[in-house]
């Protein structure tokens, strides 16, 4: 099974990408921590990524076609594999159909989390990460702290990572509607596509998931609709 998941920022595509990996014994790949990974390691990818980055820019296309490309080779993958982070845009896209056709394989489903925008920005804008340690999280509204600005834990002070501002959230969701949303086009006509509500519970977003892979994307979208309905 060859799973692609894809949904814009605060949709749950790393909580969903993990239970369902584990859940259909598949390798998870994050195209995130794959590129984590070549700058830890300083490979000469990672370095070219790590220049880009400190500039600044965008890491170039042809720098994660490569990194995922590498990744997919290795052998733990040929009982399949969910990837999430990748591909951003229709260039990465046609780049993974290029990779899996080079391999005689090919993907088995395309999994769309939907969110409303006005969502994504109460669950991101919302975040209080604590200044002590950052694995801390908290949520003014899901998880608030006992006391105002300060972590239960441990006492340290709470704050809002500029990547959780607002203004910040608003400009992320420009670049995925510009960039990544037209990757769902790219999938749709070749009837592998499958829009899941991205809202409820963890386990109840799983469910709808399994469905799609299990039912199709024909089948599975009347469920979707009622889902996102209620």
């Amino acid at each position: 099974m060859r799973i692609l998941l894809i949904g814009p920022p605060g949709a749950g595509k790393g909580t969903q990408a993990v239970r369902l990996a584990t859940h259909l014994s598949i390798e998870h790949i994050s195209a995130g921590d794959l590129l984590r990974e070549h700058i830890d390691r300083g490979s000469e990818l990672g370095r070219d990524a790590r220049t880009h980055m400190l500039a600044g820019l965008l890491v170039p296309d042809e720098v994660m076609i490569e990194v995922v490309e590498k990744r997919l080779a290795r052998r733990d993958v040929v009982q399949g594999f969910l990837l999430d982070g990748f591909p951003r845009n229709r260039v990465q896209a046609e780049a993974l159909d290029r990779i899996l056709t080079g391999s005689e394989s090919r993907l088995d489903a395309v999994l769309d989390l939907e969110i409303p925008e006005a969502e994504v920005i109460r669950r991101i804008a919302g975040r209080r990460l604590c200044r002590q340690d950052r694995r801390h999280i908290f949520h003014v509204d899901y998880s608030p702290p006992e006391a105002a600005g300060r972590c239960d834990l441990c006492g340290g002070e709470l704050y809002q990572r500029t990547d959780d501002l607002e203004v910040t959230v608003r400009r992320r969701l420009e670049v995925y509607r510009s960039e990544t949303a037209p990757v769902v086009d790219h999938y749709r006509p070749r009837g592998l596509l499958t829009t899941i509500s991205a809202l409820g519970g963890v386990q109840e977003i799983l469910d709808r998931a399994l469905a799609a892979i299990s039912r199709g994307p024909d089948e599975a979208a009347d469920e979707t609709r009622d889902a996102s309905s209620n």
